[in-house]
């Protein structure tokens, strides 16, 4: 079999490309603070272009100091929800050590009498809820410390890998964020140029569909975030502001934002005079509140925009966490609606084929 010169060319590039591929695949825990750099730059490029425009009196403001100004906002927002979620944690976990046994009171008195009732006898002794809980903290508080110690001891190259990568994100996306213009032309040049017209269409496309997503997600975040909060305040909960706060903020976690959210609000309800109401009324809020998003604000905002059914969302889930771990479930939607754009396009190759057409 004689081959072209062109497509001796073409399998010698994509031998390159999938050697390229393999590559990248080898340094994937190197490749982590870079990937995370990278995407971060393309959410705060926008920004940052629009702080390129602002004039200071004759002059515009150099790019220099607007990439500055965004990565501060945005470790300023990562500090503002670290603040908001540790001390609610630190504040509830102790007060729930002294509610639950109350709580398993009120439930006993509550469900004994219609038990009876079916000859059914069930004694709760807070007392000793109230000891196991205790022993159980104090235990689990020892064994944190000790594997703590141990893996500070044993794990120390990995902990101090872990530092060097999140002190290495910000000076990536510093770097990226400033030649970004550039290092997107060097990429679009570096197509082949019978490609390079159909890449970039795809490109722009995912461009559009990307940007859909993110302001689509942040309203659907506000919304949520002040619905909470509100909800929860006429519900009488001491930490309605922070939980509902964080509920509306961490739904781009899908799932398991909603149920860290969830969780904190339970605790909350348990802290309350009356457990049993505020349990009620968490079930009533976050019941009301879950089908605000997942009928209106998500198909509304979100869904129509990236195409995607319910089961594809549960399998990008589930895939790009069990590929990329935490990181992997925070990116699962965007990547999926890049997928979706991609397999758009091949499956337009595929039917305009000879392989298809011929019969």
């Amino acid at each position: 079999m004689n081959f072209t010169k062109e497509q001796l060319q073409t399998a010698i590039w994509l031998l390159v490309g999938i050697a390229l591929v393999m590559l990248l695949v080898v340094l994937g825990p190197v490749l982590m603070p870079f990937v995370t750099g990278a995407i971060l730059a393309y959410m705060l490029n926008p920004l940052v272009d629009r702080l390129c425009r602002v004039k200071i009196g004759k002059w515009m403001l150099p790019r220099t100091i607007a990439v500055f100004a965004a990565i501060v906002a945005l470790l300023a927002c990562i500090l503002a929800l670290v603040l908001i979620v540790v001390p609610v944690v630190e504040n509830e976990i102790p007060l729930l050590q002294d509610q639950i046994p109350k709580f398993l009171d009120q439930l006993h008195d509550t469900v004994q009498p219609k038990l009876l009732e079916y000859n059914i006898h069930v004694q709760l002794d807070s007392a000793s809820v109230k000891q196991m809980l205790s022993q159980q903290l104090s235990e689990s508080s020892e064994k944190f410390t000790s594997a703590a110690l141990a893996s500070i001891r044993v794990g120390g190259t990995a902990i101090l890998g872990l530092i060097a990568n999140v002190l290495l994100i910000p000076m990536v996306l510093f770097y990226l964020l400033l030649d970004w213009h550039a290092i997107t032309r060097r990429l679009h040049n570096a197509i082949p140029r019978r490609w390079a017209d159909q890449t970039s269409n795809v490109m722009q496309e995912t461009d559009e569909l990307l940007a859909q997503y993110l302001r689509g997600q942040l309203l659907v975040m506000l919304v949520l975030a002040a619905y909470y909060s509100c909800a929860l305040t006429v519900a009488g909960f001491t930490v309605a502001l922070p939980v509902g706060i964080l509920t509306g903020l961490l739904v781009f976690i899908p799932y398991i934002g909603f149920g860290f959210g969830l969780c904190l609000a339970l605790v909350g309800a348990v802290l309350q005079p009356d457990p049993v109401h505020g349990l009620l009324m968490v079930a009533i809020v976050y019941g009301i509140g879950q089908v605000i998003e997942g009928f209106y604000l998500t198909p509304r905002l979100v869904g129509e925009r990236i195409g995607l059914p319910p089961l594809a969302v549960i399998f990008a889930l589930l895939a790009f966490g069990q590929l990329f771990g935490f990181i992997g479930v925070l990116l699962a939607l965007p990547a999926a609606a890049i997928t979706s754009v991609a397999y758009k396009h091949l499956r337009n190759l595929y039917y305009r084929s000879r392989f298809y057409t011929n019969t």
